[in-house]
């Protein structure tokens, strides 16, 4: 237990392809679910210029979590509590902030596995923002398994 609180503590450089990467797709999918949030808030319907469906799926039941609170503003803050936690990575480079974000990549991955799946076989409809908040956190969840990665190589030298 030591050893895994001096290594979140410690101060190291992942790869900056890593870091950089991280940053920049949390930040892409931290824009897209902020822009269908404040859609819905403002009762307007996203334009879907590439799929037809947008509208279906934005205002599906599946779109709120409890009728109150829409998925959107859970992505939302999903992908700004990534940003924050590899933002301060970045200034401190203490590593236990980049685990952290990489650590909780999974949450987004099982929740997009699951948003695809209501959009391909119960809504039968696609949402161009929803697929790239999909592909945003697939990203991710790859990029943070790369990270863990490398947890594991600093732990084993």
């Amino acid at each position: 237990m030591r050893n895994l609180r001096l290594l979140l503590n410690r101060r190291h450089n992942l790869p900056k392809w890593l870091s950089a990467s991280f940053l920049a797709v949390a930040l892409i999918g931290f824009a897209d679910a902020t822009y269908l949030a404040v859609n819905h808030y403002r009762g307007n319907v996203p334009p879907c210029a590439i799929l037809r469906g947008c509208e279906t799926v934005t205002s599906s039941s599946y779109s709120m979590l409890f009728s109150t609170v829409p998925v959107a503003l859970l992505g939302a803050l999903y992908y700004l509590t990534l940003l924050v936690l590899i933002v301060g990575y970045l200034d401190t480079k203490r590593l236990g902030l980049a685990l952290a974000a990489f650590f909780l990549t999974p949450l987004g991955f099982i929740a997009s596995l699951y948003f695809f799946h209501l959009q391909l076989n119960v809504i039968g409809a696609w949402c161009v923002y929803c697929l790239g908040s999909i592909a945003s956190s697939t990203l991710l969840f790859a990029l943070g398994g790369a990270g863990a990665k490398y947890k594991k190589l600093l732990l084993d030298n």
